[in-house]
């Protein structure tokens, strides 16, 4: 299928075009759209994680569903401040790390922290009475509307905390994945190596492994089981926008 692409503002600069006409295996998603378009215009690629997307007028997600003759748009936040980069999000597709860190690098940026969590390819936890075990691969899934709001609270605890972090990435891939694949990144972003960056990511991948909503399946020849967690969220892991009916 075809479908018509729409860039604006910084993205038709960096694509060096106003529109293109992209083609898609069928029902194509929105995230395979950007992946396409990262392969053919490279100078574009930096910003496709960030950018927001429309289809036929109408804001359009990752896991949307491109149709024959859609016309998508492309274009970065609309005006009306200078908010630093933050991305959060949960996936199918490949983490591509350079395109990520280059995302939250601003001019001003002189040091990026980034932790990759890996698929091990042998297994031991010190509650394990079998002791190392092969493992073949795990199976990731998430709750997605509640994973990429605690997310945001991630980041926003982060910043809280740091307040010279500039740009902020949390993203965990989703589905089968084969030992040695990455897994989860968090990438923070500053002007300098000593302003927080080491601490913020530490404190990003330990906070989204306490109330970020994903689940793995450990599948090896000792069999297939979920593995779960220790914490047990609290009132203090409330995100502060929760709407209450307290007077």
């Amino acid at each position: 299928m075809q479908v018509e692409v729409l860039f604006f503002a910084t993205l038709k600069d960096q694509a060096g075009r106003e529109r293109l006409r992209v083609t898609l295996e069928a029902e194509a998603t929105v995230a395979a759209l950007k992946s396409r378009l990262a392969a053919e215009l490279p100078a574009l690629a930096a910003a496709l994680p960030t950018a927001l997307t429309s289809i036929n007028h109408e804001y359009a997600f990752a896991e949307d569903r491109l149709q024959e003759g859609d016309e998508v748009a492309l274009f970065p936040p609309v005006s009306g401040g200078n908010v630093p980069p933050t991305i959060f999000r949960v996936t199918n597709e490949v983490l591509d790390l350079d395109v990520l860190t280059q995302s939250i690098t601003l001019p001003t940026t002189g040091a990026v922290c980034v932790f990759t969590g890996l698929v091990r390819g042998v297994t031991e936890r010190a509650d394990d009475l079998i002791g190392p075990h092969q493992t073949l691969r795990l199976e990731y899934e998430a709750y997605l509307p509640m994973a990429e709001a605690k997310m945001k609270q991630v980041a926003d605890e982060i910043r809280d905390r740091w307040p010279k972090v500039e740009g902020i990435a949390i993203v965990q891939r989703l589905g089968v994945l084969e030992p040695g694949t990455p897994t989860v990144l968090i990438a923070c972003s500053a002007a300098h190596r000593d302003t927080g960056v080491f601490e913020a990511a530490r404190y990003g991948i330990d906070r989204l492994k306490e109330i970020v909503p994903v689940w793995k399946k450990e599948i090896g020849p000792q069999g297939e089981v979920w593995v779960e967690g220790h914490y047990t969220p609290g009132e203090e892991d409330r995100g502060p926008l929760r709407e209450t009916n307290d007077e």
